[in-house]
């Protein structure tokens, strides 16, 4: 196995890359650690200057980027801009507060002085996945960085060219050599990067059996851990929704990047009294989405990033569909080159089907009948997961309430669908991760959150 670019719209190789010698790492761990002592001792307002240069380099070669993005994992290139851009916005965000998050906090008490102090860790491994091949890694390092650490970035093996694009970017703006270092190296090696002594924090995003692999090696070397795992999240219609507003945000949740995210609409859990009206609706919007070449401007849907994951996925729909589910729309391969699979919509979704049980990674929009509030309520929280959610109703304090108390997830939007905002903190609950990425609670993650204490 090795770092390989893999068109999704063909199946062509374009390049491959071997994995990194074990020497090779650990002289480029060696000089990652000399780079982070040098750096946290820069001011924090001069680290917040070289995040800034970051995001004026990420607009200066945006078109670029993008495309970048669309050739190695398949999406649409108007997602992969909007990518880049949201990428531009959040080093903007932590260039004008990062200062302000790692400001020094006076606390008061019998002493001349007291007060807590935020310190680097040193080092940080960001394991990160191929759906956000920019936005994932950018917001786990950058903060990361602004605190004061190093980061070794382990991507995923079919996005070997947005690693390489990432890594000149952080050099182009000036950050130390090998602040920011980039390493090919396979899944057992990762392991072995987690236990370096080196090493002091680990960040993933990716699948939930990966963070327990991650969080077992962590956990016995006692290093601060980070995870953003899998999600299913369940988007509650009830039966006061405005349904044209609703489907609308059901089908922009479920189909955004394929449908290949932690936070997509993958189980839209309708009151029975306007399930039929949602169905026929959802299924004709969905059904008239533009699957196709993601270099084209007009493409809605472009192929998934890898075979493996069309045929997981495939699979799913068939299983679930054998198990008694309806498929009013999609849910055949087509025959064409490339990974695509088209818009999906399963009806009739209950208990033991891979739809109601499994997450669905894919343009797959699983609908699933509840006979009351309370009752959605339940079948929201009858999963492993808790990352997103979100409510529809035209009650606000209902929505609210639902949103604050009711659900089991980390993030929950009333009338809209879930998205990522380095002004709100991400992340989930159970089998969806621990800590937070994101506004000052992730810049917070990988720090030593030191008390100072001085007697006169």
């Amino acid at each position: 196995m090795q770092f390989a670019t893999i068109n999704p719209a063909s199946g062509e190789l374009l390049r491959s890359y071997p994995f990194l010698s074990a020497d090779r790492v650990d002289a480029a761990l060696t000089r990652a650690r000399d780079a982070q002592l040098a750096w946290s001792r820069v001011p924090v307002p001069e680290r917040a200057r070289a995040v800034a240069e970051v995001a004026r380099l990420l607009r200066d070669r945006h078109r670029r980027l993008a495309e970048t993005v669309t050739m190695e994992m398949g999406k649409p290139i108007g997602e992969a801009l909007f990518e880049v851009e949201k990428c531009a916005s959040g080093c903007e965000y932590y260039s004008r507060n990062g200062a302000g998050f790692l400001r020094d906090q006076v606390v008061e008490t019998e002493s001349h002085k007291s007060y807590v102090t935020f310190q680097p860790l040193g080092l940080v491994l960001a394991i990160m996945p191929w759906n956000f091949p920019l936005w994932q890694v950018i917001r786990a390092a950058v903060p990361a960085l602004i605190a004061g650490n190093g980061v070794l970035l382990k991507h995923a093996p079919n996005v070997p060219c947005c690693a390489l694009e990432l890594k000149d970017l952080f050099a182009a703006a000036g950050l130390p050599e090998g602040l920011f270092t980039n390493l090919f190296v396979d899944v057992g090696m990762a392991g072995d990067l987690v236990r370096d002594s080196r090493v002091q924090g680990v960040t993933l995003t990716g699948s939930t059996r990966a963070g327990r692999q991650v969080a077992a090696i962590a956990g016995s070397q006692i290093k601060t851990c980070v995870l953003e795992l899998g999600g299913s999240d369940p988007y509650l219609v009830l039966e006061d929704a405005d349904l044209p507003r609703t489907v609308e945000a059901c089908v922009i949740g479920r189909l955004l990047n394929a449908g290949q995210s932690c936070i997509a609409a993958k189980r839209m859990i309708v009151h029975e009294a306007v399930a039929d009206e949602f169905t026929e609706a959802l299924v004709a919007r969905m059904g008239a989405v533009r699957v196709g070449e993601p270099m084209a401007e007009m493409t809605d849907v472009g192929p998934l990033a890898r075979e493996d994951l069309r045929d997981h996925l495939a699979g799913q729909v068939a299983r679930s569909i054998e198990a008694g589910a309806a498929c009013p729309l999609g849910g055949k391969v087509p025959d064409v080159p490339g990974w695509y699979y088209p818009a999906t919509v399963l009806t009739g979704v209950a208990p033991g089907m891979p739809a109601y049980e499994e997450e669905m990674f894919g343009p797959v929009a699983c609908i699933i009948r509840a006979g009351s509030e309370e009752e959605a309520v339940r079948i929201a929280n009858d999963t492993d997961y808790g990352l997103g959610a979100a409510v529809f109703t035209r009650d606000l304090e209902r929505g609210e309430r639902i949103a604050r108390t009711g659900i089991e997830a980390g993030l929950c939007f009333v009338n809209d669908f879930v998205k990522s905002d380095p002004r709100l903190p991400f992340g989930g609950v159970k089998s969806s991760g621990v800590g937070r990425e994101l506004t000052h609670f992730g810049i917070q993650e990988f720090v030593n959150v030191k008390t100072v204490q001085v007697e006169a």
